[in-house]
């Protein structure tokens, strides 16, 4: 989809570095080139090598994945600036994007509302296990926790865990846990009803490191629990798509579902909500990270639309086929590739690879952006 945008905007075919290349040392970049990082995505060679697992639907592996993604993402910064090319993403914030806990203390310094999370920030405790979850929940006045491993994604050994009297505890979850204790990613999401289940999974993710934040109750449409993604590209709020589901977790592999975004806004402006604040909160989240060229918001609707919190903010957060940008953001009819084509070359056209590439956007405390046409449709639903 990237190469289709390169090429409507009359650009010559992207080059594409395989991860692979990067990974053994064979990645090569040239002088003037501006360079896109993206995910590994679903190679299972390059799992391997970040991981050391043989099966990709395993949970288990995170953290070796992390040091060597954000290794590998350093190198290649140094290789492109060596070259004279230009990179689009800065390992250091990437190193926070793909560490739950960092990010969460990073936002919450900053002033962007996040869930409350005892395991917040550089200096938060360690959790090797149930009983330090159950110990820090208790200890936070919380019942209702999402427990989620600090470098997973796609909601990958994600629980949403309830706790009531009497040890009674309840887990939601898409990981399946075979005979010999191995963790499996499935695109089916289960719930396991004892104390002793829920244990054991979190005993066997917790060697990856874990993090812990409220279970805020969501807003809802149509009865299913609804979020929103929001892509930031260049430090403006280009597209949103509503995500709802049956379960915790919205995520649409996990079977949620597209919402209706006019009905959205409609809803948080009937509650007294103010939409371009909504998205003010993504922008302030994207402006913690001024070397990535793209971030994607997961916005939660506290439940009445009315107040919103920051979930997660994710590196790669732009796979969202057919959507075109919002009114007002300057990507009306182009989709998140095809925007970030046009923020590179009209915003950060003629700057010389010497420069810095973090965005210079100073902004003023309370300050509030002016987005005409807010009323508009958001996207061209035949092509969902």
């Amino acid at each position: 989809m990237f190469q289709d945008a390169a090429r409507a905007a009359g650009l010559p075919p992207v080059r594409v570095v395989p991860w692979r290349e990067v990974l053994c040392g064979r990645a090569e970049f040239h002088p003037g080139e501006w360079v896109r990082l993206d995910s590994p995505g679903e190679d299972p060679e390059v799992d391997r090598a970040l991981r050391d697992v043989t099966d990709p639907a395993r949970v288990e592996g995170t953290a070796r994945w992390y040091a060597r993604f954000v290794s590998a993402a350093r190198e290649v910064s140094a290789a492109v600036a060596a070259a004279g090319a230009v990179p689009l993403d800065d390992p250091d914030d990437l190193a926070v994007l793909f560490d739950k806990r960092l990010c969460h203390g990073v936002l919450r310094t900053a002033g962007v509302p996040v869930p409350d999370a005892p395991t917040s920030g550089s200096g938060a405790p360690p959790v090797r296990g149930w009983e330090d979850v159950r110990a820090l929940a208790a200890g936070a006045g919380l019942r209702r926790i999402f427990v989620k491993p600090a470098h997973g994604s796609s909601a990958s050994g994600v629980l949403a865990v309830e706790t009531a009297g009497g040890g009674r505890v309840r887990a939601t979850t898409s990981v399946e846990r075979d005979a010999q204790g191995r963790l499996f990613n499935s695109l089916r999401v289960r719930r396991y009803t004892t104390e002793r289940e829920v244990a054991a999974l979190v005993d066997a993710l917790a060697p990856d490191g874990l993090h812990i934040e409220r279970w805020l109750p969501k807003a809802s449409q149509q009865g299913r629990a609804a979020d929103l993604r929001v892509v930031v590209t260049a430090g403006r709020a280009t597209h949103v798509v509503v995500r709802t589901s049956r379960h915790p977790m919205t995520n649409l592999h996990l079977g949620g579902a597209r919402g209706d975004l006019t009905a959205a806004r409609a809803a948080v402006e009937a509650a007294g909500g103010d939409w371009s604040s909504a998205l003010d909160v993504c922008e302030r989240t994207a402006d913690c990270f001024p070397g990535s060229l793209r971030v994607g918001v997961d916005l939660l609707p506290v439940r009445g639309w009315r107040r919103f919190a920051v979930g997660e903010a994710n590196a790669f957060g732009d796979l969202l086929p057919g959507l075109t940008g919002l009114p007002g953001s300057g990507a009306e009819g182009r989709d998140t590739y095809a925007a970030q084509i046009v923020a590179v070359r009209e915003r950060w056209a003629g700057r010389s690879p010497a420069e810095p590439h973090h965005r210079n956007r100073p902004r003023q405390e309370n300050q509030r952006r002016v987005r005409p046409h807010e009323r508009g449709t958001t996207h061209d639903r035949a092509a969902v």
